[in-house]
Parts: structure tokens; sequence; C-alpha cells
């Protein structure tokens, strides 16, 4: 296919230079990257090949511009993999995967090149240069050392051969995922087995069954569907087999991941002693505000001391409970709870202790409300309006789209939002972009932000019904893309979330924040039938609520980030049994009875296939932050001007432009306290 029929190859002639989706075909991407691939290296070779000794303009500013092409057709291509692939697109990512892995090898193993960041990194002392631009020089001399440009020849080969096999592993580990999720299905047409679950819940099911040419109702493990059917559903031995199919996605059967995680987890070992670290954590880690293994460990085990205790009380409070309520309501006893009963048990005793659950809540949750009042937020605090427009094309007609402006009216940025579930679109919630920001000759080019979720559709009769989760769910993704629309960095790969991964959940987790204050909520938490303003008790439950469980829920994400550790922090080379060493790992935080069809591992995308290996722990991490960075809001006032244009100059708009621990301190004044966490957790008194 020519160059002159494929609109990927072509500037975009559309509103902002937005991706053209309604002229881009699956047959045009396959070209577009060996075309795209094709000029970034001849960019690197116009470096590589220039006469004039290396400057910082002449090689550090042209590395940043470079294959700025390639990075949009791929983030096109890779948000299309995620957001609404099917075979096709799949198996172009199996085809492209490995050549973008060979062509970023090219890059930070080309010998001419590193000669040439070397030279002007030696000489960084003696070139005036400012905090941003020696962060950029800083980064890319660190991209070829930590990449291999020191290395051997046959060594750099062997690390060519594990990128790319890497690179398909993690592809195959997504892919099969997302084909176990979408295999099982739980069809209900007695109407007994429907007992507890709400309405919604119902409407959506029935409404499922029918998309698939069935009677009744069809549940799945997406979690719309399967989230309230574990919380509501009475019927015990339903929950067990949802839970089950839960717990064993890609774990046995065609769609395993047993062997990719073991090959995953070994070659990243290999590749980081092939650059000179102790395991692939250490190299990890060395790019991160924690710095190493060790302390990551550390900050861990200071957090299950306090949260165990807590857990440990909350589990038996919970056992308790529910032996009450079954014998209370002449039901079956059981002998011991269960994964599947904990949703189920939790929901009734936190009703019964804040008389609050989700189906009261629902109703004021409209998500075009939430959707408002996330725009509304983020105009008391950084003066952004938000303009719907249909100009915009989309890859999905349920997509919608914004302009983004300021307060003088110019643009900040385009929005994209993807808020349902559906066919080819992997479960959970995440933000992306299509375009970073950047200045280049004076010009400040704006970016591109998307947000995509899994949020309930509307049905026939009701609008989509968030649950309280889903709103906090909602404001954590804008959060991370109000980090993206207000970056304002001259570099490109300085820009937005391009910060230390334990860093970049700050700002996505601080916004959850504004969901639990009276003044925020009451901006758009109305009745969806009424208009009614959620009333002054409910906002009270739901502040009394927050730390309803903590102990339990820390040590879930702490079990998370451990497990993520036992993968990446050690030699994985005598693993041989991808469920026993989970098992093993679980021991210090599992409160509930193995079941021994569930693998994490084989499902734990974020480690496996997203960007979050030897990262989970900064979950937690970013909580003391935004717990400790929340606390200077509560005490001017959540909706402060002053602190949120500090906020903004000193965190949001500066990417990964210095340390971000400086930019904290920065902005609070002193480096974050582990105790303000705690309080809001409600893990110290």
């Amino acid at each position: 296919m020519s160059k002159e029929n494929n609109p990927l190859l072509q500037t975009f002639e559309t509103p902002f230079q937005t991706a053209p989706f309604a002229v881009i075909e699956e047959a045009h991407f396959e070209s577009a990257f060996a075309k795209a691939i094709s000029l970034a290296q001849s960019e690197i070779d116009t470096i590589t090949s220039n006469s004039q000794p290396a400057t910082f303009a002449n090689t550090i500013e042209a590395l940043d511009r470079s294959g700025d092409q390639l990075s949009r057709i791929s983030s096109i291509f890779f948000n299309l993999n995620s957001a609404e692939t099917n075979d096709e697109i799949q198996r172009i990512a199996r085809e492209v995967s490995p050549q973008l892995s060979k062509f970023g090898n090219d890059v930070t193993l080309n010998k001419e090149l590193f000669a040439r960041v070397k030279a002007v990194y030696d000489q960084r002392d003696e070139l005036a240069l400012d905090p941003e631009q020696l962060t950029l020089l800083e980064k890319q001399y660190k991209r070829f050392a930590r990449n291999g440009a020191n290395l051997a020849e046959n060594k750099k080969e062997r690390l060519r051969e594990i990128d790319a096999k890497l690179a398909q592993l993690s592809l195959g580990f997504g892919e099969n995922v997302l084909a176990a999720t979408q295999e099982f299905e739980l069809h209900l047409t007695n109407k007994d087995d429907l007992a507890g679950i709400p309405e919604t819940a119902l409407e959506a099911a029935a409404e499922e069954a029918k998309s698939r040419d069935k009677e009744g109702y069809v549940f799945t493990l997406d979690y719309p569907s399967y989230i309230p059917f574990m919380t509501y559903a009475d019927n015990r031995e339903l929950r067990e087999t949802m839970s089950k199919a839960f717990g064993a996605r890609a774990y046995q059967g065609k769609h395993s991941n047993q062997e990719n995680v073991l090959e995953i987890a070994n070659l990243r070992f290999e590749r980081a002693n092939l650059l000179g670290y102790k395991t692939h954590a250490h190299f990890v880690l060395e790019e991160r505000m924690a710095m190493t293994p060790k302390k990551v460990r550390k900050f861990s085990e200071e957090l299950l001391k306090k949260a165990k205790p807590a857990a440990r009380k909350e589990f038996d409070e919970l056992t308790d409970f529910a032996v009450e309520y079954l014998r209370d309501n002449h039901l079956e006893p059981i002998k011991e709870l269960q994964k599947w009963d904990a949703a189920y048990f939790s929901e009734k005793l936190k009703k019964s202790h804040f008389n609050l659950d989700d189906e009261l809540l629902k109703p004021y949750f409209k998500l075009e409300n939430v959707i408002d009042g996330a725009f509304e937020v983020a105009n008391r605090l950084y003066g952004l309006t938000f303009h719907k427009t249909d100009n915009i094309d989309t890859y999905h007609k349920d997509v919608m789209t914004y302009e983004v402006k300021n307060e003088d009216g110019s643009l900040n940025s385009i929005f994209y939002a993807d808020f349902f579930p559906r066919k080819g679109k992997r479960n959970g919630a995440w933000m992306t972009s299509f375009k970073d920001q950047y200045i280049e000759n004076g010009v400040n080019s704006r970016p591109h932000i998307s947000i995509v979720c899994n949020f309930t559709k509307p049905t026939a009769t009701k609008p989509s019904l968030l649950t309280f989760n889903e709103v906090t769910t909602l404001f954590h993704e804008f959060g991370h893309a109000l980090h993206g629309m207000l970056a304002n960095t001259t570099y490109r790969s300085l820009s937005g979330t391009s910060v230390f991964w334990d860093f970049v959940e700050l700002p996505s987790q601080i916004l959850e924040n504004w969901c639990y204050e009276k003044e925020a909520l009451e901006l758009f938490a109305r009745h969806y039938e009424t208009d009614e303003v959620i009333p002054a008790e409910y906002i009270e439950k739901i502040k009394n609520a927050a730390s309803f469980h903590q102990g339990l829920q820390t040590l879930r994400q702490l079990s998370f980030g451990m497990l993520d550790m036992s993968w990446h922090g050690i030699d994985p080379r005598e693993i041989d049994d991808v469920k026993l060493h989970e098992m093993e790992t679980f021991d210090q935080t599992d409160l509930y009875p193995d079941v021994e069809s569930s693998c994490m591992s084989t499902a734990f995308a974020h480690i496996f296939q997203g960007g979050y290996s030897a990262g989970y722990y900064s979950y937690k991490w970013a909580e003391v932050l935004d717990a400790d960075a929340f606390e200077l809001f509560k005490e001017k006032g959540v909706f402060n001007r002053e602190i949120a244009s500090s906020f903004k100059d000193n965190v949001l708009s500066k990417g990964g432009t210095e340390n971000p621990m400086l930019l904290y301190t920065r902005f609070r004044g002193s480096e974050p306290k582990i105790d303000a966490l705690l309080k809001r957790a409600g893990l110290v008194a």
C-alpha cells in the first residue's frame, strides 16, 4: 500500500490533527509501521552521520524529536488493541511487536549514537543546561547505558533476542486473559437463582442474554457483571461458580499462561543480569522513587505490620457476622468463610454498620452527572472547561470527545472518554494518550488524552448508574488525564505521565479524595429521577464507610505488590510451579482458604502485560503521597485555588522534568509521611 493512500502516513487533515479513525483500516497498519520504522531509522542516521561535534541541540534534542510519526501510529494501534481488538489486530500486534522491539534495540545498541550522547553527557557540567535539559540528557544517557550500550557484541545480540521474545510473550499473555475472560458465561433461566441480585444488574444480564440470542440472563466475568453478582447473589453455589471461573482465568487449559509467566520472569531476570543488575527489580527500581527492592520490602513490611492486626480483626468480625446472619435467616450454616463469601457478607455487614449500600447510592451517580462533576472539579481547581464535540473521529460509537479549554479560551487538549464494556475490550480502567504535549519552534503542541473504563451500560429503562467504587475509578483515571492535559514541558519524552512509575499514581489517587467531600459531591450527586441532591446523611455515611475493611483492603493490595516482587525481586530459575510459588508468597497475607483451581499470576496483566513489573507496590506508595498531599487541601480548602495552582505548577505540569521527590517537596514543603495514610485508613487512632 502506497504512502499516498495510507492515512496513517499522511499529515492528519482533521480537527486539531486528531487520529482519523473514520478512514483508518486494519490493512493500513503493517505498511504504516514498516514505513514509520524506516523513517525513524533515517532520523537516527541523520544524527549519527552529522560531521559536526555532538551538541545538546544536534544530538539530544534531535533524538527526542525522532520517531514522532512512529510513536503516533503505535499509540493509535496499541490503544485499539486494548479497547477495540479483534483477531486481525491481534495478529498484526504479534507481527509488529518484535519489529518495534528490534528497532528499539537498534537505537539503544547503536554505537555511533551512544558515542554522541556520551560526548554531550561527559561535558554536561560545562553546558549551563536548565533542569529540564539536564534531566533529558541524563534520561537519554541512562536509556543507552541501562539497555546494553556498553555490552559486548554477543551480549547485545542476546539482549535483542530477549526483548523480541518478551514482546511476543506479553502479547500472548494478554490474549489468553481476554480469551479466557470472554469464554465463560453463567446462563440462568430459573428466577430462584437470581435472588438478591439488584434490578439494574438483572436488566443488564437480560440484555446480555438477548445479545447472545438466549432466553433469561447471562452473567460474565466482565467487572460490571461480575462484581454485582458476587456482591448480591444469595445463591452461594453460583457465587462459588463465578468466583472459581474468575480465579481460574488463563490458569489451565488451552488459554493457560503458566508457561508465559515462567518464561517472562526468567527472561526478565536474564536481561537484568546481562545489564549488570542482580534482579529485574533492581534494574527497574533504579529509576523509581523507591530506588531498591530492599526499600520496597521495608515499605511493604511496615504497612503489613500496621494492617495485618486490623485485617485479622475485620476478618473475624466478618466471619461472626456471616454465622449470625445465616442462623438468623434460617439458612444453611458454613464451616468457614470462602473467597466467594467475601463481597457478599462484607456488603451486608457494611449495610448493618452504616445503613449504606451501592444500590442506595447508585441512583445519585448517573454516569453523565459524574462526568460533569469531574469536569466541574477540574474547573474549580485548574480553570479548565470541557466542550463536547461530534467533529472528532472515534474508534467506536460509544466514545465521547471533548475540546478542553483554558480560562483564556485557548485550547488545552483533546479528551476522549470510552466507558462501556464490549467484545474486544479488555477489563479494567486506564488512561492513555494519542498524542503527547511538547513545545517546538515556540509552539506549544497540545495533547490528545483518553480514558477507558468498563461501567454498566444504560438499559431500556435506566441510564448508566455507577457504584461508588466506579465513581472513584472514574475520578482516578480522570486524575491521570489531568496529568496529561496540564503537561507543559518542552520535550516529548518528559511530558505528562512520563514520570517515575511510583509517582505516576499521585495525580490519579489524589483526585479520588474529592469523591468523599461534601463540597464536591453536592456538585454532581443528584438522583437521576428526581434531581434531588444526595442527602447530607448519605455523604456522612460515605465518609464514615471510607475506612470500612481498610485493613483487609490494604492486605489485599500489599499481597499483589508482594507477589509482583516475588517474581521480579529474586532469581526465578528454581520456580517450576506457578501456583505453589504464589501460595508461598500469599502465606503472609491470605486470610481466606486457598482455592485449588485459582491462580492470580496467570491473569495478573498489570505485571505480565502492562508496565507494572516490579512496580505494583507503587499504588500503595502513591497512597502515602496522595494522603499526605490532600491533607494540605483539607487544611486550606478543597477548592483552594492557591494550593491547586501550586499542585499544578509543581507537579502536574512538570511531567518528568525533575526528580519527583524534589517536585513533591516543592509543593508540600517536606517529604511525605506515612501518618496521613494510616489515619485515613483507620489503621491508627
